[in-house]
C-alpha cells in the first residue's frame, strides 16, 4: 500500500495519476410537465408546447470530455433533423410538436467508449376543434316521406389523444341519452382520439340547435380544453360557387386580369380561398372578398387557378379556370436536301425543303406566312407550304420546292404570328443559293490536345463550315458527365467552348457536334478535342506543427498525393526563406525527408518544403517549437470549494499535463486569475519539483476568493523555451442554486447522503421495481406523481429494524450570501418542500431537521409529524431562517411494528417565505 502525503496548504504541487474513461448523465430543467421512467430502459420527458426544453449532460472523466447532443426521431428522412449541439446544455426555446423526439448525449474524451444517454421528449398540444357535417338523404319505398341524417365530426390535433364530448346547447349528449342520437368513433380510424362522430337520425324540430364539441387531453401539462360550437338549422347547406370568368381566359403579357368567384349557397356563409397550379400565388396579386386581381401578367405566372369555398358542411366547392398567356419565342429552321437521293447537297432539279418552328401560346392561335425575297408566296404545285401534326413537331411549317431550279435561289421568310395580335412577329430568314452547303467541323491546328493550368480560362474550338452556319452543341466525350455549367449539353453559336476557372475534373475529351438548328437536316458532323488541365503537387502535411525539446532528433516528411505532370518534380527545403536542401525528386518515391539530428534554439522555427512541378509548388510547412502544451483542468474534484470564513472561500485547482514529456521538462506554471467583469489580472509562479509523468494530477489551492464572484483562471506551463499554451477555466462559488428540486429519479439522489451517526438508511425505490415480498398495508404503490416507474426515497421498516430507529438523509450544502458586505443582520428566509407519505397502523415519526456549519441548529426539528396519515401523498413545507450555510435533514422513526414504511418525494427549496402552506404538523 502506497501512502502520499501533500500539504494541501501549501503553494506546490500534489500530484497523483489520474485518467478516466467518460460517464454521462441527463438532468433537465426548463417547463417539464412530468419525468417518468418507461419500460425501466426510456426516460420520458413531457413538455407542452411553446415551453422551453432545457436538458443538460453532466459529464465525469479526464481529460475533460467533448458533449455532442443530436436528435433522432421516428422517420428515416427526419433521422438527424436538428443540427447537433456541441455544449453541455440542449436549450430550445418556444419549443414545437415536430420537435420531440429522442435525444442523445454523447461524451468522449478517447479513453474507453464513448459514453451516451438518451431521454425521449414528448411535446403536448391541443389545437381548436373543428366540426365538420355531413348530410344524407334516403327515401323510403313506397312511401311519401324523406328521411334526413345528418353527421358532426369533430376532430382535433392533439398529444396526448383526445377525448370528446358533444352538448347540444346546454344539455351534455351521450350515448343512449337520446334514442335520435348516436355518438360513436367510425371504424376506419387509425388513432385513439382521431375523431368523433355525433349522427342525428331522421332529423327531428328539437335537432336544430347549437352543437359545441368539447375536446381535451385531462388538463395534462396544464392544456385547458378547447371547445367550438357549430349552429344546425333548416337552412344549413354545402356551398355552391360560381365563376363570372371565361375559361380558358387568352392575355397578352402586361395585361391585368381580374378573376371574380361569387357563392350562390351555403350556410354558414362559406370563406372562399384562391389557389394555383404553380404551387402558391404570384407575390404581386391582390385577393379581396372572392376577387383575384394579378396586375401585369407574365408568362410565368399563367396556369390554372381556382376558387374553393368552405364552410365545413359537405365538401367544399371547387371552380377552376386556365390563364393562358400569349408567347412567341425561339424561332429556329433547318434544311433537309432531297430526301430520295443519298446526297447532303442542294442540287438542281431535285428537291429541297425548309422548315421553321416556334413556341406558341396558345398553340392554336399559330399562324405562319412565308415571303421570299419580301414579296408574299402562296402555295402551288412546286412550292408547297405545308404544317407539320402538332403530335410530331408542333408549331412547325415546312416549305417544300420540288425540282429546284435557278430561279428558285433567294432569301426565303418565314413569319410566325399569332392571330389574337399584340405579340410581336417573329421572322426568320433562310438564303438557299448556290453557295448553300452542309456543314463540316474541324479542330484548328495545334488546339487538341489543350494544355492549361488550373485556374485559368480556356476556349476549345471546332471550326465549322458550310452555308448557313449550324450551332454546335459541346458534350463530354469520355464519359457520361455534366458540362461545367451543369447541363449534359451547351450550346456554341460560334463553334467556341469557353470555361472560366478549370479544374482538374475537367481533364478529358470533348464533342463538338453540329445540331439539325440554324443549319441542314443531315447525319451530325463531329470532332473531338482533348484537354488536360496540369495542377501543383498536392501535398500533405500542408501545415503541421511539432513540439520537442533541445537535443532531440526531429525528421519532418512531406508527401506528394497528386500532381500534374507528375515527372521532373523538384523539391527544396527552408528555414524563414534560408535555404536548406535541394534536389530533384526520386521517381520511384512520393515524399522527400529532412532530418534535423539533435535540435538547438537555432532549430525552432518554421520549415517550408515546395515540392514544384510545371504547373507550380505544392507547400508542407512544419513549425518546429519547443512550447509545452497546454495543462488540462480536472472538474470531477470531490468538493471542490470550502469556506472557512464569512466572506471569502477556497477553490482546489486540479490539473493534469497534456503530452509532458514531449518537450523539456516544466519547471513552472505561471498562474492568472482575476474576477470576473474586472480587467486586472494577478499572477504568480507555481514551481515544479522534477519531471510530470503523464495523467499526473497536481493541485493548487486558491485562496481568499470573494463571495459570491466568480473568477477566470489561466495556467501556462513554462519551458526552457518559455511559455506553452494556456488553458483557461471559470470557478464559480457554488453554494446549490435556488430554486432546488429533487425527484429523486436519478441514481446519485440530488446529491443528497446518509447520515453516517444514524441506525439505518433511506432507500430509493420504485413501485415497479418492488419486491413481492413487501410488506402489505403499508408504503405508497406509486410516486407522488401517480407513476409506478418514478422514484421516491423511503424507510423499510422490517426485521431487523426496531422501534425507535432514525435514519437521516441530508441535503448538499446550500451557501446564504450576505446581502451587504459585514455580514447577515436579517437572516434570508427559504421555504422548504416536500411531499411524504405515512400510511400502516405502525406508522412512526417523520422530522425535518436544520443543519448550519456542520452542526445542528437546536434538537428541535423545523417540522415533526407522527402516525398514520392514509394510503396517498401529501405536501408539507415549512419556512426556514439559516443564517450561514446549511443542510436540511429528514429523519425517518421507526414505529412499533413492520408495517412502518414512510416515504418522501419531490422536495423543494426556494428563496422567500412559503405561501400559502399545508396546515403545519
Amino acid at each position: 500500500i502506497c501512502f502520499i502525503i501533500c500539504n494541501f496548504g501549501s503553494d506546490y504541487l500534489c500530484a497523483f495519476p489520474s485518467t478516466a474513461p467518460p460517464t454521462v448523465r441527463i438532468i433537465h430543467s426548463g417547463h417539464a410537465c412530468n419525468v417518468e421512467e418507461e419500460r425501466h430502459t426510456e426516460r420520458v420527458y413531457t413538455i407542452r408546447e411553446g415551453e422551453t426544453l432545457e436538458l443538460t449532460c453532466l459529464v465525469t472523466g479526464h481529460p475533460r470530455p467533448q458533449i455532442r447532443w443530436t436528435k433522432t426521431a421516428g422517420s428515416i428522412s427526419d433521422r438527424f433533423q436538428d443540427s447537433s449541439v456541441f455544449n453541455e446544455t440542449l436549450h430550445i426555446s418556444k419549443i414545437l410538436r415536430t420537435q420531440g423526439g429522442r435525444y442523445y448525449c454523447k461524451a468522449e474524451n478517447g479513453l474507453g467508449s464513448p459514453a451516451i444517454k438518451s431521454i425521449r421528449v414528448d411535446v403536448y398540444y391541443l389545437d381548436d376543434p373543428v366540426v365538420t357535417v355531413h348530410q344524407s338523404t334516403g327515401e323510403a319505398k313506397e312511401q311519401f316521406y324523406y328521411e334526413k341524417t345528418v353527421f358532426l365530426r369533430c376532430v382535433a390535433n392533439s398529444n396526448p389523444p383526445v377525448r370528446y364530448s358533444w352538448h347540444r346547447g346546454r344539455e351534455v349528449l351521450t350515448q343512449g341519452s337520446d334514442k335520435g342520437v348516436e355518438i360513436y368513433e367510425p371504424f376506419f380510424t387509425q388513432l385513439q382520439g382521431e375523431t368523433k362522430i355525433l349522427k342525428l337520425k331522421n332529423l327531428r324540430p328539437q335537432d336544430y340547435a347549437n352543437y359545441s364539441c368539447i375536446a381535451s387531453v385531462r388538463n395534462v401539462c396544464g392544456i385547458p380544453d378547447r371547445s367550438v360550437i357549430f349552429q344546425l338549422t333548416d337552412k344549413t347547406a354545402s356551398p355552391l360557387i360560381k365563376l363570372l370568368v371565361e375559361d380558358p381566359i387568352v392575355v397578352n403579357p402586361g395585361q391585368t386580369v381580374s378573376l371574380v368567384c361569387i357563392t350562390t349557397a351555403g350556410e354558414p356563409p362559406p370563406i372562399l380561398t384562391w389557389v394555383s397550379s404553380n404551387d402558391s400565388l404570384p407575390q404581386r396579386s391582390v385577393v379581396k372578398g372572392g376577387t383575384l386581381t394579378l396586375p401585369a401578367i407574365s408568362s410565368e405566372e399563367a396556369g390554372v387557378y381556382s376558387c374553393v369555398a368552405s364552410n365545413n358542411v359537405g365538401n367544399p366547392a371547387k371552380k377552376s379556370t386556365t390563364i393562358v398567356v400569349r408567347a412567341l419565342k425561339k424561332g429556329r429552321f433547318w434544311i433537309t436536301p432531297d430526301p430520295y437521293h443519298n446526297d447532303d447537297n442542294i442540287q438542281i432539279g431535285r428537291e429541297v425543303k425548309i422548315s421553321c418552328q416556334v413556341e406558341a401560346t396558345p398553340p392554336e392561335e399559330l399562324i405562319f406566312s412565308w415571303l421570299k425575297n419580301g414579296r408574299a408566296l402562296r402555295s402551288s404545285e412546286r412550292m408547297v407550304i405545308t404544317q407539320t401534326d402538332p403530335d410530331i413537331s408542333p408549331g412547325t411549317t415546312n416549305l417544300d420546292i420540288i425540282d429546284l431550279k435557278f430561279t428558285d435561289f433567294g432569301t426565303y421568310t418565314c413569319v410566325a404570328a399569332l392571330k389574337g395580335g399584340g405579340i410581336p412577329e417573329i421572322s426568320i430568314d433562310v438564303n438557299i443559293s448556290s453557295t448553300t452547303v452542309p456543314p463540316s467541323l474541324t479542330v484548328p491546328r495545334g488546339k487538341s490536345p489543350l494544355v492549361a493550368r488550373e485556374g485559368e480560362t480556356v476556349e476549345l474550338e471546332c471550326l465549322v463550315s458550310g452555308k448557313p452556319k449550324p450551332i454546335i452543341l459541346w458534350s463530354r466525350a469520355d464519359k457520361e458527365a455534366p458540362m461545367p455549367d451543369g447541363s449534359m449539353q451547351m450550346e456554341s453559336y460560334d463553334g467556341v467552348l469557353r470555361i472560366v476557372n478549370v479544374s482538374r475534373e475537367m481533364t478529358g475529351s470533348y464533342r463538338c457536334q453540329t445540331s439539325q438548328y440554324n443549319g441542314f437536316n443531315v447525319k451530325p458532323r463531329e470532332a473531338v478535342v482533348e484537354l488536360i488541365v496540369q495542377y501543383p503537387p498536392t501535398v500533405e502535411p500542408v501545415h503541421t506543427e511539432v513540439r520537442q525539446g533541445l537535443g532531440r532528433p526531429v525528421v519532418m516528411t512531406c508527401r506528394v498525393l497528386r500532381a500534374h505532370p507528375s515527372r521532373v518534380l523538384r523539391f527544396e527545403w527552408l528555414l524563414s526563406n534560408r535555404l536548406l536542401h535541394a534536389g530533384a525528386f526520386d521517381p520511384l518515391k512520393d515524399e522527400t525527408e529532412y532530418t534535423i539530428r539533435s535540435l538547438n534554439r537555432e532549430g525552432w522555427g518554421e520549415y517550408t518544403c515546395n515540392v514544384i512541378n510545371e504547373a507550380g509548388a505544392g507547400k508542407c510547412t512544419f513549425q518546429v517549437t519547443g512550447k509545452a502544451y497546454a495543462p488540462e483542468f480536472y472538474y470531477d474534484t470531490y468538493s471542490p470549494l470550502w469556506q472557512n470564513r464569512p466572506r471569502v472561500y477556497g477553490f482546489k485547482l486540479q490539473w493534469t499535463q497534456m503530452n509532458p514529456s514531449a518537450v523539456d521538462r516544466i519547471v513552472a506554471y505561471r498562474l492568472g486569475i482575476r474576477q470576473m467583469g474586472l480587467q486586472r489580472w494577478w499572477e504568480q509562479e507555481i514551481p515544479v519539483e522534477g519531471n510530470i509523468g503523464k495523467g499526473e494530477l497536481m493541485t493548487h489551492n486558491l485562496t481568499e476568493l470573494i463571495k459570491p464572484e466568480s473568477y477566470e483562471v489561466r495556467l501556462t506551463p513554462i519551458t526552457r523555451f518559455g511559455e506553452g499554451d494556456s488553458t483557461v477555466r471559470i470557478v464559480t462559488y457554488s453554494g446549490r442554486s435556488l430554486p432546488f428540486h429533487c425527484s429523486f429519479e436519478e441514481e446519485p439522489i440530488c446529491m443528497f447522503t446518509q447520515d453516517k451517526n444514524d441506525d439505518f438508511d433511506w432507500t430509493r425505490h420504485s413501485a415497479a421495481t418492488r419486491d413481492t415480498k413487501y410488506t402489505p398495508n403499508t408504503g405508497p404503490s406509486a410516486d407522488r406523481t401517480g407513476s409506478k416507474q418514478g422514484f421516491y426515497m423511503y424507510i423499510e421498516t422490517s426485521r431487523p429494524r426496531k422501534e425507535g430507529d432514525q435514519a437521516r438523509l441530508v441535503s448538499p450544502l446550500f451557501n446564504v450570501a450576505p446581502k451587504n458586505p459585514y455580514g447577515i443582520t436579517n437572516p434570508p428566509a427559504y421555504c422548504f418542500g416536500f411531499f411524504y407519505h405515512m400510511y400502516g397502523k405502525h406508522i412512526g415519526s417523520l422530522n425535518a431537521l436544520l443543519k448550519q456549519k456542520g452542526q445542528m441548529t437546536s434538537e428541535a426539528p423545523v417540522w415533526s409529524l407522527s402516525g398514520n396519515q392514509g394510503d396517498r401523498w401529501k405536501q408539507a413545507k415549512v419556512s426556514i431562517h439559516p443564517t450561514s450555510s446549511f443542510q436540511v435533514v429528514l429523519e425517518g422513526v421507526r414505529g412499533p411494528g413492520i408495517e412502518g414504511d414512510i416515504a418522501i418525494d419531490d422536495i423543494t427549496l426556494e428563496e422567500g417565505e412559503c405561501r400559502d402552506p399545508p396546515p403545519s404538523a
